[in-house]
């Protein structure tokens, strides 16, 4: 019942803004062709944008469902070409990376039994940033099942471009939270693409230090970390600086980009592309991983720069045009309508589609309406530029140097899957999708029939090679040894009839079936095929050993024998 006094409901009020003069984005109606362009496919698990980290807490899930909102309501899903709810990761897939203790105390914790973990909590830094808040382990399970859902398809080459903004969570480590964020879903993610890829360049553009992930790959040579990032030294996390270079076999495979406060769309994107491109010469990835955290962007919560949408999506369609299997995750970001537009028109660029500056109305419209409902609003609150040419071109001459370093891109060899994750693979419950994509193919159902065998295998059906027309049958005496193929001969040694030693062992009679003869009578009769032997004469007191039987493509041998052959002409 509603009081005579209240002068509106939540149900009478206007469903959408009334924008007036301002316009409103007509959605994509057009669908994709499925050849038309790289194919791309957008992961985003059901109800990922429900969790809340807390009230005062800067992390929103929230972003999520505005991002998707927008995504849909720009009609880009029109322009996608598989949209995916992926399933959860396993806490199998979990401790692919990290601890099994770690895992075991994200499942178990809950707002009502923290006070009885406590001990715990300390240990594993589920402190102030890193809070224990409702269905966390979920979450985790959800937004790191999308990236590994998004690697498999790349592995299996079923996309040529995966988005899942519910990932980049870069900071976590191996045993501990960090950052905000609990469980590291890009270093499981680059784990599966090495299944597959033998060279993964990770990029990351969040205004924090990708710490997690270098950390994660510090000594491999196979994964090359780049990370664009504020570094002052007490700024969070307070590593990157520009002489981490990696160690061991990763030496000079970990590259940091300083930045200081106030960077602008020019310094950011001069230094940005030089950097890549020659990592990219010189890496020679096979896949890329891109983190595009938002908290890059101008006028962010936690943020420093001056980074405009359509720089930070310039970015991204640099990378793009590498035409290397891409994984794009989110990251951070914490002006969650900022961070919204910035994906939503990084999902059009990865596309290549082209929608308008007007947003699409959505039922979150009054997120959007100190900005007018743009998509890209006037970069207010600039903070100085620290940066200066001179500085950000000494730091192109260091990473260059560093890249001098790397003398080629490094091979891998091929090895088996370790015997513990084939099992963990074969108890698994999948479906036959994924089933398909793990073979390696990428293309389920297709079969291929090939009619070529080994040399000295035996005739087996309609797919062999030696099948010829008229085959008849062949009586002659055979020893005990594992017959040769038809119509093939001994290297070496002439073709006759058996030694008679080889008679007093004990053989058998056997029917084989052989070519027809040419000029073959209707009689029974006895043929003398001549042959050269192409070694030395052989003491038929002797018996021949098994090795000397092999195939030979030389029709011309050495001394004729004669042999005795009992043709069956039916």
């Amino acid at each position: 019942m509603v009081r005579t006094s209240q002068a509106t409901t939540f149900s009478s009020s206007a469903y959408f803004d009334d924008r007036g003069l301002h316009g409103t984005a007509q959605p994509i109606t057009e669908h994709v062709n499925p050849h038309s362009r790289p194919i791309v496919s957008y992961f985003f698990p059901k109800g990922v944008g429900e969790h809340h980290y807390g009230e005062r807490h800067p992390m929103k899930p929230h972003r999520l469902t505005l991002t998707n909102a927008l995504v849909m309501g720009y009609g880009l899903d029109k322009q996608i070409h598989h949209i995916y709810n992926p399933r959860p990761a396993t806490q199998a897939e979990l401790e692919m990376y990290h601890d099994h203790d770690y895992i075991d105390f994200l499942s178990r914790v809950t707002p009502n039994n923290q006070n009885e973990m406590r001990h715990l909590i300390d240990t594993f830094n589920c402190v102030e940033d890193c809070p224990i808040f409702s269905e966390m382990y979920d979450f985790c399970r959800m937004y790191a099942g999308a990236s590994l859902a998004g690697a498999r398809k790349l592995t299996a080459g079923a996309c040529d471009t995966a988005i899942n903004w519910s990932g980049g969570l870069h900071h976590a480590k191996r045993g501990e939270a960090s950052g905000f964020c609990y469980v590291n879903d890009i270093v499981l993610a680059i784990l599966e693409l090495l299944r597959y890829h033998p060279r993964v360049l990770y990029i990351d553009i969040d205004i924090h230090h990708g710490d997690g992930v270098e950390l994660a790959f510090y000594h491999s040579n196979r994964v090359m970390t780049v990370s664009f990032h504020k570094y002052t030294g007490d700024f969070f996390p307070g590593t990157g600086k520009l002489d981490d270079n990696g160690a061991s076999l990763g030496k000079h495979f970990c590259l940091n980009v300083p930045l200081q406060d106030g960077i602008d769309d020019d310094m950011y994107l001069t230094i940005f592309k030089t950097v890549i491109e020659d990592t990219v010469t010189a890496f020679r990835p096979t896949s890329i991983v891109l983190q595009c955290g938002a908290d890059s962007l101008g006028c962010d919560r936690l943020g420093a720069f001056n980074l405009s949408i359509a720089a930070h999506g310039e970015c991204v369609n640099f990378v793009r045009k590498f035409n290397v299997p891409l994984l794009v995750l989110g990251g951070g970001g914490y002006t969650i309508k900022n961070v919204s537009r910035c994906w939503t028109y990084e999902t059009a660029v990865l596309v290549g589609a082209t929608i308008p500056d007007e947003l699409p109305a959505t039922v979150y419209d009054p997120f959007f309406r100190d900005s007018q409902w743009k998509l890209h609003p006037p970069l207010t609150g600039r903070v100085e530029n620290q940066n200066s040419p001179a500085s950000l071109q000494r730091i192109t001459i260091s990473i260059r140097n560093k890249l001098r370093y790397l003398q080629g891109a490094p091979s891998v060899a091929m090895q088996e899957i370790p015997p513990d994750l084939e099992g963990w693979l074969a108890d698994e419950e999948r479906k036959q999708e994924e089933i398909d994509e793990e073979r390696g193919t990428a293309f389920a159902g297709e079969r291929r029939s090939d009619r070529s065998m080994a040399r000295n295998e035996f005739f087996e059906g309609d797919n062999d090679v030696d099948q010829d027309e008229g085959p008849v049958s062949v009586k002659r005496t055979v020893s005990s040894r594992k017959p040769r193929a038809p119509g093939k001969r001994a290297r070496g040694k002439a073709r006759g009839r058996p030694s008679a030693s080889a008679k007093e062992d004990g053989e058998e009679m056997e029917e084989i079936p052989v070519v027809a003869a040419s000029r073959a009578t209707k009689s029974k009769r006895t043929a003398k095929p001549r042959a050269r032997a192409r070694a030395k004469p052989v003491d038929k007191d002797k018996d021949l050993p098994d090795a000397d039987f092999e195939a030979t493509a030389d029709a011309e041998t050495d001394a004729p024998t004669p042999v005795d052959l009992e043709i069956d002409i039916s």
